[in-house]
């Protein structure tokens, strides 16, 4: 069997063992996830690049503690998530509050529709932020996304419907103000 065709579970215990292929088809499989939770809750490129690149760095470093028993993508997330969370809170205490949005890209985006739903995303507080790009960026569903979080089911709901509450009202105020 070759990397490719193996599950997580046998490519961590690979990498445990210092394979370094293990650790790079673990890399190569997870990277496009962790790089676009990281890109949806900080909503800058360069600042996902290195929390993506942090959270793998963290994550092989502390294989050794990893319960295998569990699945290794929610593990990988949790640590993208915080990390993420707390170089945003760390940048707030040093700027006074949120720092100014960086220059947008908008390769890959699509029509100015895509722009306008990722800047709504972007301006959600941070907790709903984070369902938000979890379940509908990442495709989690909502216990997975509990269990990144380590929150109750409940909170998982409500944080997605009081966002998803806040969108709607965003974009009928917006078709609203354009009619």
């Amino acid at each position: 069997m070759t990397f490719e065709q193996a599950d997580d579970r046998t490519l961590v215990h690979a990498a445990r063992a210092g394979d370094r292929e293990a650790a790079g088809e673990l890399f190569r499989r997870h990277w496009p996830a962790a790089w676009r939770t990281a890109y949806g809750v900080t909503g800058r490129r360069a600042m996902a690049d290195d929390i993506a690149a942090d959270a793998f760095e963290r994550a092989f470093a502390a294989l050794q503690r990893f319960d295998d028993r569990r699945p290794f993508v929610p593990w990988l997330h949790r640590i993208v998530v915080n990390r993420a969370l707390d170089l945003l809170r760390a940048e707030r205490r040093l700027v006074g509050g949120d720092p100014p949005p960086e220059p947008q890209d908008d390769r890959g985006l699509g029509s100015g529709g895509d722009r306008a739903l990722l800047d709504a995303v972007n301006s959600l507080p941070l907790q709903r932020r984070v369902v938000v790009v979890l379940r509908y960026g990442i495709g989690m569903g909502p216990d997975e996304i509990a269990k990144v979080l380590d929150l109750p089911s409940g909170t998982v709901h409500s944080r997605l419907a009081r966002a998803l509450e806040q969108l709607r009202e965003r974009f009928e105020m917006s078709d609203v103000q354009g009619a």
